[in-house]
């Protein structure tokens, strides 16, 4: 796979002192020469490097923040080779194996099947030589008995047995003294706890990290910042909770549904999470929404035509949007800040797909210069790869305008939810027949299905978006620019 682990060298130097005697310092003449090398003898210093690397959970997509461990590929003691998968990790979208950059022994891991990490944080230890595998599993040893350590707040307050447990690892904390040497140098902290620093303007060098070996994680700067704070004050509110009239209109929202008999409380999988994330994102943005009937007698007719051939209708809506977002670029424009919005110099359709357990949007790149017969191959590649969860981060996360078809389901008409960082989404209804009149006041049955557009009214404005669904409309009524 194309993604590894970020590994960062721990180095240890031990440095021994040899003082050499210098056989022509006996035949120098002069005394005072002599007593000078008496009082500052010349030394040698001889340095052993130990090199511990430790393997971090990988940023896999821009929006992931955590991600799973779902198998171990290789066991401690393993022996290593540079660009070996080494562990599998479910992120927000996709399982995807995670390689090694370097060769050495996997010593220790620190996070294990089943277990969730943030961004940065070491899973993993790897040393360099079989003498250094002892060393590494102390280290990691070290590393879990600090992590309880950095939430001693919660800890002390389940239980009091945490202090008798830090006195026994009271000599393995004394040595870990290269990073208490290593710090001053250098600010060690994960990538996205120093874009959340820049984010809220926090000094990431005043932070102090709480993970391993000193590491600051997006916890830590949240928690500078006074973000984390609320989350405090949830684990507080169990201890009012005897005072049940001022927080009965509070607590039925929480505790009303685990009441239920019968009931079970599920928690999210790393994709329902960044859905939901996802979702509560695009909150923030303004959105509008426009309908358009649209005939699809011809539609249908090229549908049957080229159905044989592999053609599916996922891919001639993808090509008729893609072509008509090459005249109106605008509806395939995005804003990310607020300040400014920017003209994507690629169509690039993505496409919801329903999988077990979540969403995804595999995304049909430069779906207007691909002809009809590619761009359905290259989807049913997609939908293979999203139902395996192997797509790659830019096989779902590059869409500049993305197409939700209900219309298989039978749905005749639904809106859809804008993506944060698009700036159009449109939700394709079922195809029925319908009674209409032409100009002369005559009836005639023709299928018709309803389109709905989402746009970000920052940057698309009602004209735009009509004029936009008015060329999509000609083009699959007269579908025969699609198998051009």
């Amino acid at each position: 796979m194309a993604s590894s682990p970020f590994l960062s060298k721990t180095t240890i130097s031990f440095s021994s002192s040899i003082s050499t005697s210098l056989p022509w310092r006996s035949s120098h003449s002069s005394p005072s020469f002599s007593t000078a090398f008496r009082t500052k003898p010349r030394r040698r210093t001889l340095t052993v490097q130990s090199k511990i690397r430790e393997i971090f959970m990988p940023a896999l997509s821009s929006t992931m923040t955590e991600g799973k461990i779902v198998s171990w590929v290789k066991s401690e003691g393993d022996v290593l080779s540079k660009g070996e998968s080494v562990v599998v990790v479910e992120s927000d979208k996709a399982d995807m194996d995670v390689e090694t950059f370097y060769d050495g022994i996997l010593a220790a891991i620190v996070v294990g099947e089943g277990e969730t990490a943030p961004v940065g944080a070491a899973i993993g230890l790897l040393a360099e030589t079989e003498e250094e595998v002892a060393e590494a599993k102390a280290k990691a040893k070290s590393a879990s008995s600090d992590s309880p350590a950095s939430s001693s707040p919660a800890a002390e307050a389940v239980t009091p047995t945490p202090p008798p447990a830090t006195s026994t690892p009271a000599p393995a904390i004394a040595q870990p003294s290269p990073p208490a040497t290593y710090t001053p140098k250098k600010t060690v902290a994960t990538p996205f706890a120093k874009k959340l620093a820049k984010q809220h303007k926090v000094d990431i060098a005043s932070v102090v990290g709480s993970g391993p070996f000193g590491r600051i994680t997006p916890a830590d700067v949240e928690a500078a910042a006074g973000i984390a704070q609320p989350k405090k004050t949830v684990a507080a509110e169990p201890t009012p909770v005897s005072a049940a009239p001022p927080k009965s209109s509070a607590a039925p929202s929480a505790s009303s549904a685990p009441l239920l008999p019968g009931s079970t409380v599920v928690p999210f999988t790393t994709m329902q999470a960044a859905v939901s994330k996802n979702m509560l994102e695009s909150l923030s943005v303004p959105t509008f929404r426009v309908g358009y009937p649209i005939s699809t007698d011809a539609l249908d007719a090229l549908y049957e035509k080229v159905k044989p051939k592999g053609v599916t209708m996922t891919a001639l809506l993808a090509k008729a949007a893609a072509l008509a977002l090459a005249q109106h670029p605008v509806v395939n424009a995005s804003c990310k800040d607020g300040k400014s919005f920017t003209y994507n110099s690629s169509i690039n359709i993505a496409v919801a797909v329903a999988v077990n357990g979540g969403l995804i949007t595999p995304v049909l790149q430069d779906a207007d210069k691909l002809d009809l017969y590619l761009l359905s191959q290259k989807w049913k590649e997609l939908v293979e790869k999203a139902r395996a969860k192997q797509l790659q981060p830019h096989e779902y996360s590059s869409g500049t305008f993305t197409l939700s078809n209900l219309g298989m389901f039978g749905v005749d008409r639904f809106d859809a939810i804008l993506p944060p960082g698009q700036g159009a989404i449109m939700a394709v209804g079922a195809s029925k027949p319908t009674v209409v009149a032409d100009a002369d006041g005559f009836f005639s049955v023709k299928s018709k299905m309803l389109v709905n557009v989402t746009a970000d009214h920052r940057i698309v404005y009602g004209a735009d978006l009509a004029a936009f669904l008015k060329t999509f409309a000609k083009i699959v009524e007269n579908p025969e620019s699609l198998t051009l």
